[in-house]
């Protein structure tokens, strides 16, 4: 098939250090590839890809501030291009979020939109609304409650290579996070989880401009030798805090559509105590890969019972459920039935 892959803009595709979207749509756009398709993939011009690259936006808008005064412009442009060379592919395939959806009138091939959580934006959701008989893809089947009048062709777990991440059978003391400094990640809870439970804590991310003040304010404070903040990682740096970690926290305030960091833990062995919402009772075995708790007391509690797991139950979960491959033949099945 002659497939183009719309592709998210804020982070290089594949991102060197954050990136969540980008990092699910290179693995798409290349095991696409693997699997003889012809792919162009719209991204920023720094990317890199085994696909045909076309690109009006050279750098990554959260790394260039004279990009980011104009973000919407530059979305915008990029949206257009893609559909511009719409009909040079048999399925276009929309990895940005609802407001692409708006380019769609006159679009000679079928347009499919992964949701990636943007349903939780009250702004998208009126977009979805007005575009609902189009199709779209859940990335868990809890995301599907934020936008439940849609046309769902499939849901489609992200996934990773797990050969990228180590498989650690021994874990040391230390608790993790991986992700944004934000309060919807509960970052203050990890903070608290912590502190109350004695064992040392890894934060690991980047703290986005928005959420400068929560970090001063709710995490700063509580920085010392327990409680180390060492910034933003690349992937074998994650790799190895995964990797000795004794568990990874997950504790959001939010219905997350995914999180890619609990499968990235499990796939270096390290179990996972998140709190129960969204897609967390999807993606955790609930007492077998981690433990899926109500609040930051339940969290106290079985973070003491984590050096009990099988560490190996953790990576085999990932390699049935959670792998490139399974992501690239489910999307590969909607095309197919969208171009049938």
């Amino acid at each position: 098939m002659r497939i183009g892959i719309l592709g998210p803009i804020s982070w290089r595709i594949p991102p060197s250090q954050y990136g969540g979207w980008e990092s699910v749509t290179h693995h798409l756009t290349e095991g696409l590839v693997r699997r003889g398709h012809e792919v162009t993939l719209f991204a920023t011009g720094d990317s890199i890809t085994g696909a045909r690259l076309v690109s009006v936006v050279p750098r990554p808008l959260s790394c260039d501030d004279d990009l980011r005064g104009f973000a919407r412009a530059y979305e915008s442009l990029h949206a257009a291009n893609a559909f511009a060379h719409a009909g040079e592919f048999d399925v276009l395939h929309n990895n940005i979020g609802s407001y692409a959806l708006c380019f769609t009138a006159n679009c000679p091939v079928p347009v499919v939109t992964t949701l990636h959580g943007s349903g939780a934006e009250e702004d998208s959701r009126i977009i979805y609304a007005h575009y609902r008989d189009y199709p779209y893809v859940s990335i868990s089947d809890a995301e599907r409650s934020l936008v439940p009048d849609l046309n769902y062709a499939a849901t489609v777990y992200n996934g990773v290579d797990p050969a990228q991440f180590p498989f650690e059978p021994r874990h040391g003391d230390y608790l993790l996070v991986v992700g944004r400094m934000s309060p919807d990640k509960g970052i203050h809870h990890a903070v608290a989880v912590a502190r109350q439970s004695g064992h040392p804590l890894v934060l690991a991310g980047i703290v986005p401009p928005e959420n400068e003040e929560y970090f001063a304010a709710e995490v700063a404070p509580f920085l010392d030798n327990q409680v180390r903040f060492v910034g933003p990682v690349n992937l074998k740096q994650k790799g190895r805090l995964y990797a000795g970690a004794r568990a990874f926290l997950h504790l959001i305030t939010y219905r997350e559509a995914f999180g890619l960091t609990m499968v990235e833990a499990m796939a270096c062995g390290c179990p996972v105590v998140a709190v129960n919402k969204g897609s967390v009772p999807e993606l955790v075995a609930d007492g077998e890969t981690g433990f899926v708790v109500e609040g930051v007391e339940g969290a106290i509690d079985e973070v003491r019972r984590c050096g009990e797991l099988d560490r190996a139950a953790c990576r085999r979960r990932v390699e049935e459920r959670f792998t490139v491959e399974r992501m690239v033949a489910g999307y590969e099945a909607v095309y197919r039935t969208l171009v049938q």
